[in-house]
């Protein structure tokens, strides 16, 4: 499946953006969607996924409260609400396709079919 990320860009602390990623297959409601990002120096890690039912989304714990995953099958769409950005979530964002969403731990890189380009996401007043 083919992936095409969109919606970063420069907001402030505290502010809000809405990252997109449309799907080009016709049978995208059999992946589970997800978003890892990457910050400068640091290893890219799994902010949050969203099965294919749309059911039981998964968060890392840095943005629990903050941050809305959801779908839209019909559309081949999935979005990441971002809310009260902080100086920890600058970075690119990348949206995946795989099998499923972690229960409890850590998203697993491995487990990625596969991945969009990045869309920078930049906090700064």
């Amino acid at each position: 499946v083919q992936l095409q990320a969109s919606g970063g860009g420069l907001v402030k602390p505290g502010g809000s953006l809405t990252l997109s990623c449309a799907g080009s297959t016709s049978t995208f409601n059999d992946y589970a969607i997800g978003w890892f990002r990457q910050a400068p120096g640091k290893e890219r890690e799994g902010v949050s996924c969203i099965r294919g039912s749309g059911g039981s989304p998964y968060y890392t714990d840095s943005v629990k409260g903050r941050f809305t995953i959801s779908r839209d099958n019909a559309r081949n769409t999935v979005h990441l609400a971002m809310n009260n950005l902080k100086s920890s979530d600058p970075a690119v964002y990348y949206c995946t396709a795989g099998p499923g969403c972690p229960l409890r731990g850590n998203m697993d890189i491995g487990r990625v079919h596969s991945w969009g380009q990045g869309t920078l996401v930049t906090v700064s007043s």
